[in-house]
């Protein structure tokens, strides 16, 4: 009988890899995936390279645009002439905003700024402005405390946090939040994607061969349960086949692609707002006169925001390494087949139970509704706590622990809580299996009914 079973699921596996369309599907997903990425990345750059210009006009008479500080995405200049006249001037330059400091300007509490641009203003300049000008004040605040400048240089600080995991024997590691998050999206997002679109091909088969009538001559010679079995192990191996070949090239793409996304950007250079007041000092990148030290202490930061942005990105790939591979690894085949084995089982009952497809809708729903509640909480709030009550009671439970649990394996599981959710999706997937395999039974050869709940009940306990 094990050879039956055997030959059942060799006949899935080469009938499905010998199609031109698995052919084409498994060489076209890592090359659209890294064009894909590139594209991503080079849009995500060019964003990075453009430097909005916002003009002040400072009539405040407290000099605060002097005190704007530009940044490469951000540049402040003076803007000459009345609020009226530097409105015209505006709208015919290609600038991006005209910041307004009224006269009578209350440093304890600044009201009346206006900030002027074409169209509807981005969220993004305007809180990228009003940050600018909370920083102005505050230091304007603080100067009228009594400090000096260079009390307020030295106020000035700027955490460089590492951060650090620890295992159970106390090793030290490298952690980089958002590696180990892409990691642990990408894991899930993979799982997701193989269940659903592998176990709709078992409905979908199933449901074809019964009502083509295919199954009463295979069912002369083979038990249904070895005919269940056999079609789920046979696509599990297409789909695990097709994983591991856009593994391969998709690192063969990536070894490629890689190279061109690690151009070094271009340095800009920060430039001060100068004050619209007449004999105001002209800003720092205007003259060659020896800066102070605040000027110098904000070249010196702005300076190290300037570095490539591939530098992140290196030091994203860089803490890939220390991440616990090989217990992903594990993980991550042990629950791509339980999760697999598990609900490809009901697809498989629930394509035998149907005799038209448009009736599988009502039995699809509470299948996949545990997939789908354990992706979107896994996404939003597992990702956020991976290690808290929700996190455990979902990786735990055999219908949610394939998404719920691979999600969590790159933030670091308690080998006891990996060991307890494998034993349970193992338990999971044997009852799993017993359902469907009572409601296969019965469901492949039952013709012309109407197929209600109530009726699945009883043919879980039919005899024989």
């Amino acid at each position: 009988m094990a050879s039956k079973f055997f030959l059942i699921a060799q006949r899935e596996y080469l009938t499905r890899v010998r199609k031109k369309a698995f052919i084409v599907l498994t060489l076209a997903v890592p090359l659209l995936l890294a064009a894909f990425g590139f594209i991503i990345a080079k849009v995500a750059s060019s964003d990075n390279d453009t430097t909005d210009v916002v003009e002040v006009r400072d009539d405040s008479g407290l000099n605060v645009a002097s005190r704007l500080a530009s940044t490469p995405q951000l540049r402040f200049e003076a803007a000459t002439g009345t609020l009226a006249e530097a409105k015209k001037g505006f709208l015919k330059a290609k600038h991006d905003g005209l910041v307004y400091l009224p006269t009578g300007l209350d440093v304890e509490k600044p009201t009346g700024v206006q900030f002027f641009g074409k169209g509807n203003i981005s969220l993004k300049k305007q809180l990228a402005v009003e940050s600018a000008l909370n920083k102005a004040f505050s230091e304007l605040k603080m100067q009228k405390s009594g400090l000096t400048q260079d009390q307020l240089d030295r106020l000035r600080s700027k955490v460089d946090m590492q951060a650090v995991s620890l295992d159970e024997t106390g090793k030290e590691a490298n952690s980089n939040a958002l590696a180990t998050s892409g990691v642990s999206y990408a894991l899930a997002l993979a799982i997701y994607m193989f269940i659903f679109i592998y176990g709709v091909q078992i409905m979908r088969g199933v449901g074809e061969e019964k009502s083509s009538r295919i199954m009463e001559v295979m069912l002369s010679s083979v038990k249904p349960f070895d005919l269940m079995m056999g079609k789920i192990v046979g696509i599990a191996a297409v789909g695990l086949t097709q994983f591991l070949l856009w593994g391969v090239l998709s690192f063969g793409v990536s070894s490629v692609v890689l190279p061109l996304l690690t151009g070094k950007e271009k340095p800009k250079t920060e430039v001060a707002a100068g004050t619209a007041a007449p004999g105001a000092a002209a800003t720092a990148a205007d003259n060659d006169e020896p800066q102070s030290a605040g000027e110098r202490f904000d070249k010196s930061m702005e300076a190290q925001k300037q570095q490539p942005v591939m530098t992140g990105r290196f030091k994203a790939f860089e803490a890939l390494a220390n991440l616990p591979l090989g217990t992903i690894l594990f993980g991550f085949i042990a629950y791509f087949l339980g999760g697999y084995l598990l609900y490809g089982a009901l697809f498989g009952a629930v394509g035998a139970a149907v005799d038209d497809q448009t009736d599988t809708q009502q039995f699809m729903f509470p299948i996949t509704m545990p997939l789908i509640l354990s992706y979107i909480v896994g996404v939003s709030v597992i990702l956020r706590n991976p290690d808290g009550p929700v996190a455990f009671w979902m990786s735990m439970f055999p219908l949610t622990s394939p998404i719920a649990m691979v999600i969590r394996l790159p933030f670091g599981v308690p080998m006891w809580q990996l060991g307890l959710s494998v034993f349970l999706l193992i338990l999971g997937f044997v009852g799993t299996v017993w359902v469907a395999a009572r409601i296969y039974r019965v469901g492949v050869l039952m013709y012309g009914k109407k197929v209600t709940y109530k009726e699945l009940g009883k043919w879980m306990f039919y005899k024989g």
